[in-house]
């Protein structure tokens, strides 16, 4: 059996009947499955099943759902067991303004402190996402975008050299990442220039303009959330826990809706 190990990013033998090997696997595939929207908002996480389908213990499910809901992936609810966190536009709004302001002080510490090989790993990191296209042939979300995405972002405030500064921005973006698959399919921005806001962010970041490059990363952190929130305002919505339609995005009209006075 292999895992990946984050060290050096390339998957190494491991003992596969190791508790700690096996509620990383646990904690590994339901992260995954969660970020790319094969469990819904609200879904209950039942123990026994995911023990049952694991083929381990409920205390080593227990710990992988632990550290889900450590980054807010998940809820733990006494008595209920555990969740899928639920989406709402209250929540957008709240988690939007914490990734503004914390990965605003990231990127500027990171800019100030950040070496040779911080900007070396930057350029890598976008070579790499500007080469990944956004959609298939198909017009469809291309999956591998997601994690390319994923690691020019860690790649630009990983100069921070504060681990823990560092822990808050990633979880906040992995609870961000939950509503991606929403905006894609329901806020009808498929024209955004992706590309160009990269670029941008990547040639600030590495001329040390830390204004510009916040101003940058700001207006890249609210551009989906703010289309998404519009959406839901226009279409009189509380929430979005109802998956988005996979083929025509205006088919079907997720979540609750407000009732009129």
């Amino acid at each position: 059996m292999y895992a990946l190990d984050p060290a050096i990013n390339y998957a190494v033998p491991v003992n596969s009947n190791s508790p700690v090997t096996r509620g990383g696997e646990v904690y590994d595939v339901l992260r995954a499955e969660l970020l790319n929207g094969l469990l819904n908002p609200g879904d209950k996480l039942r123990m026994v099943e995911l023990a049952a389908r694991f083929s381990v213990s409920q205390s080593v499910v227990r710990e992988g759902l632990t550290r889900l809901a450590e980054q807010g992936l998940v809820v733990a609810t006494p008595q209920r067991g555990f969740r899928v966190r639920e989406l709402s536009v209250e929540d957008i709004v709240g988690l939007t303004e914490s990734r503004v302001e914390i990965e605003s002080v990231a990127l500027r510490l990171a800019i100030e402190r950040g070496d040779v090989r911080w900007e070396t790993e930057i350029v890598a990191a976008h070579h790499l996402l500007e080469r990944t296209p956004v959609v298939d042939a198909d017009g469809r979300f291309h999956e591998p975008w997601a994690p390319a995405h994923h690691d020019f972002h860690r790649a630009l405030t990983a100069g921070c050299n504060n681990a823990r500064l560092h822990g808050v921005v990633l979880a906040l973006r992995d609870s961000a990442e939950l509503y991606r698959r929403w905006w894609w399919a329901l806020a009808d921005d498929h024209q955004r220039d992706l590309t160009a806001e990269h670029r941008q962010l990547k040639d600030l970041t590495l001329a040390r303009d830390a204004d510009g490059a916040i101003e940058a990363l700001t207006y890249h952190i609210k551009g989906a959330p703010e289309r998404l929130i519009a959406y839901a305002r226009e279409h009189g919505l509380d929430d979005l826990n109802t998956p988005p339609p996979t083929e025509s995005p205006r088919t079907k009209r997720p979540g609750r809706r407000r009732s009129r006075k």
